[in-house]
């Protein structure tokens, strides 16, 4: 018998990873169905035909996941503990003495394993399959599909990069990025262009820049000077991982990419508030999911007193939703004023929590 609790345990998670399954389920459906409806109105363009509306579609399909997760796990706990209170089961279970509390954290751990699957999905499946999917839709614009660097711009420094195309090359188990119609330009401290150097190839290997076939053109204060150079090493920190950022959108990168593309353009002065935005909302992404449950959770337990399940879920959804809603103003505040994206993040599932809280303890009262 000393045992029993761990029963009703497994019991109340499988009845609440169930009805989140579910919930997710159907909500991805309709959003991949949706959304492939709105790539099939753009087959026909260039050279976009319904394999690549398909193809495009199911490599979002890790992203969509990720995005629906913390709406249709709140849905989905609030529906599965609907359904034990329906049938009396959880008044049996609080009859028995397991507290609200524990059922709280009996739910919370039934989460743990979706929410870190959807954590490394997040980091892997998620970022790959919208950069790919992102590379089949411009053929919608053009025969080939553009190269990930192609008309890229890039500050290190002074130095200003520009590159025609580029590709991640492999040899073997060596891998690097080259760069070709590489055009750098260097001003001085008072603007004033110092050089322009136009480079065949740039290769990007073991975190060091190899310039081949080099003809630089340098303007002093009275004199202009050519010369040629095969090759030379370039000493800067601006590795793939940077440069990616100025052509890919930052909710499709990894949190590492992410981390170097803010320290990329903290170093060089560029605003990187819509970087660190997304790489914040990766971080509080679990500790979000699981606030919001619990937070919604008053509403779960109010019926087992009272009549009206159905409206107390309706108002646990729109409770849900204005954590999100929340959540946004503070992100965006942030980026208008500068504050510490953490602190942003950090205040709505806080704020949930605390409500949430307050509730427990007049309903228990």
């Amino acid at each position: 018998m000393k045992h029993w609790p761990r029963l009703h345990d497994s019991y109340i998670a499988r009845s609440v990873v169930t009805s989140v399954l579910l919930v997710w389920g159907v909500v991805l459906g309709l959003d991949v169905v949706q959304a492939l409806a709105g790539e099939m109105s753009d087959v026909g363009k260039g050279a976009y035909t319904i394999n690549h509306a398909i193809a495009a579609t199911g490599l979002t399909i890790p992203s969509r996941a990720y995005t629906l997760f913390p709406t249709a796990a709140v849905i989905g706990v609030l529906l599965g503990l609907g359904q034990l209170a329906a049938t009396s089961e959880l008044t049996v279970l609080r009859a028995l003495g397991l507290s609200r509390k524990r059922l709280s954290v009996s739910v919370a751990f039934s989460l743990l394993l979706l929410t870190a699957l959807m954590v490394v999905n997040g980091e892997t499946l998620a970022p790959w399959g919208d950069e790919r999917a992102q590379m089949i839709r411009s053929v919608r614009h053009s025969d080939m599909v553009v190269s990930k660097y192609s008309g890229l711009w890039a500050r290190e420094g002074d130095m200003f990069l520009n590159a025609r195309t580029g590709e991640q090359k492999q040899r073997g188990s060596e891998r690097w990025l080259e760069l070709r119609g590489v055009r750098l330009f260097e001003f001085a401290a008072d603007g004033r262009l110092r050089s322009i150097s136009n480079v065949e190839v740039a290769e990007h290997r073991a975190g060091q820049w190899l310039l081949r076939g080099i003809e630089r053109t340098r303007f002093d204060t009275k004199t202009v000077q050519r010369s040629k150079v095969v090759e030379e090493h370039w000493n800067s920190k601006l590795d793939e991982s940077a440069l990616a950022s100025g052509v890919t959108k930052p909710g499709n990168m990894a949190s590492s990419d992410l981390s170097t593309s803010i320290d990329y353009r903290k170093r060089n002065g560029l605003d990187s508030s819509d970087f660190e935005n997304v790489y914040w909302s990766r971080w509080f992404y679990p500790f979000n999911v699981l606030a919001l449950c619990l937070a919604a959770m008053p509403f779960a337990f109010g019926s087992l007193r009272t009549g009206g399940y159905g409206k107390r879920v309706f108002i646990g959804i729109v409770f849900a939703l204005g954590f999100w809603v929340a959540q946004m103003i503070f992100s965006r505040l942030a980026g208008i004023y500068h504050f510490d994206y953490r602190i942003a993040y950090a205040m709505p599932p806080l704020l949930m929590l605390g409500i949430s809280y307050l509730m427990f303890r007049r309903r228990s009262s």
